[in-house]
């Protein structure tokens, strides 16, 4: 494949936006070694062209200052020294992190041998680099210009992070990648994943023999998968459909206008699937049903009858609204059956109410109670008389009240 490329891997591209921004600026652009400066040429006289003041210098020059008196020198940093251990003079990773937070770009470069200092540099961004030596390999996907490990990817524009902002229009030709792996966290939102590996890639050490051993079977399975999954793929299998779905009170057969509560109801639907160009019966035993008002109010699992059909009886809440019978089955490898049927439910009519409730017998049985006593105190009252006084004994008394009184006067 022609065309150019570099044969190391971008670690990160971090970006803070300053106060003032502008094209161009003084950057500082630290080397391995002044031949990258040749090497790399065509990617240095781009940024020169468009506005930036180079100053190339050895990423361990004992001499490297990017921050004095509290100032930044450069505007941006670039760092081509994957094999670097330790950076030369006032420069680390801290000093690379402070220049970060204080709205400086930093552009860092790395490879299968990247030394431990760009390690923690990449770690400060939220990245892990795979261990020393490995490279991304793919057996599928490598130019031909390959030197026989397969470390030399052709990877597909179509892989790159779907914001053009960042990468441009993807209608260009396959890109080239020879590099190491990094891990990225998916759960750091500051973190942009901008190239992703085929899935047929891997993280190996090329100059290592794979001594992982395989098994010899006389025959592969590899027809019959296939022949299933290209069934699959053009919908020769796995299509449901709902054929019919039919609701009413027990003992009833037409659905009403609408239910009333505690009515008992009975739903049915009939599911077919398709099976060699013809819809037959759907046998399954983990399809629900769910009567639902904002949230479902009953769940229940659809009981299998023949000829596909599926029913369910309960009895409606004793909430009055608006409901959905709802059928909801989504399963792996068959296509997602979803059904709704909306229903109204209304509360007790004044002549629907029962007219002794049993809670209330208690009450029932007091307020008799007392009637009857009123009765029987009437009955007593009204029939109730008093003996007549016999008159010789009235005469007694008084003449002994009157022998009591000459006795004491005596």
């Amino acid at each position: 494949m022609a065309g150019s490329r570099f044969s190391s891997l971008f670690l990160c591209i971090i970006v803070f936006l300053a106060s003032k921004v502008k094209a161009g600026g003084n950057t500082l652009v630290l080397l391995d070694n002044l031949a990258i400066k040749e090497t790399h040429s065509i990617f240095f006289k781009s940024l020169q062209e468009r506005g930036y003041t180079l100053t190339f210098k050895s990423a361990d020059d004992a001499n490297l200052l990017l921050i004095k008196y509290g100032e930044f020198l450069y505007e941006h940093l670039i760092i081509f020294a994957p094999s670097v251990e330790e950076f030369g003079g006032a420069l680390s990773v801290e000093t690379i992190t402070e220049f970060i937070d204080g709205g400086g770009n930093v552009l860092v470069a790395g490879s299968t041998s990247s030394g431990d200092i760009l390690r923690e540099l990449a770690s400060e961004c939220g990245f892990e680099v795979d261990e020393e030596g490995a490279a991304i390999i793919d057996h599928f996907n490598y130019d031909v210009n390959d030197q026989g490990k397969h470390t030399l990817i052709v990877a597909d524009p179509a892989n790159l992070i779907d914001a053009s902002i960042i990468v441009g229009p993807k209608n260009i030709p396959p890109l080239l990648y020879e590099g190491t792996g990094l891990v990225a966290d998916r759960d750091n939102p500051l973190v942009l994943q901008i190239l992703s590996a085929d899935s047929t890639a891997y993280s190996y050490i090329p100059d290592q023999s794979i001594k992982e051993g395989g098994e010899k079977h006389k025959k592969s399975g590899n027809q019959q998968v296939v022949t299933a999954l290209s069934q699959w793929v053009f919908k020769e299998h796995g299509v449901l459909r709902v054929k019919k779905v039919s609701h009413h009170r027990a003992g009833e057969t037409t659905a009403p206008s609408a239910y009333t509560i505690m009515d008992d109801l009975v739903y049915t639907i009939e599911v077919e699937i398709l099976d060699n160009g013809k819809w037959v019966p759907f046998e399954a035993d983990d399809i629900q049903l769910e009567f639902v008002r904002i949230d479902p109010f009953v769940r229940t699992r659809l009981i299998k009858k023949q000829g596909g059909k599926y029913e369910a009886r309960f009895k409606i809440p004793d909430v009055y609204g608006v409901y959905q019978l709802k059928v909801d089955y989504n399963r792996v490898g068959y296509t997602h059956l979803f059904s709704t049927t909306q229903v109204s439910v209304r509360p007790l009519q004044h002549t629907e109410y029962e007219r002794f409730i049993p809670s209330a017998y208690p009450y029932y049985f007091s307020a008799f109670s007392m009637m009857f006593g009123v009765f029987l105190f009437s009955v007593v009252f009204l029939h109730y008389k008093d003996e007549p006084i016999d008159s010789n004994w009235k005469r007694k008394q008084m003449s002994t009240a009157k022998d009591d009184k000459k006795t004491k006067s005596d």
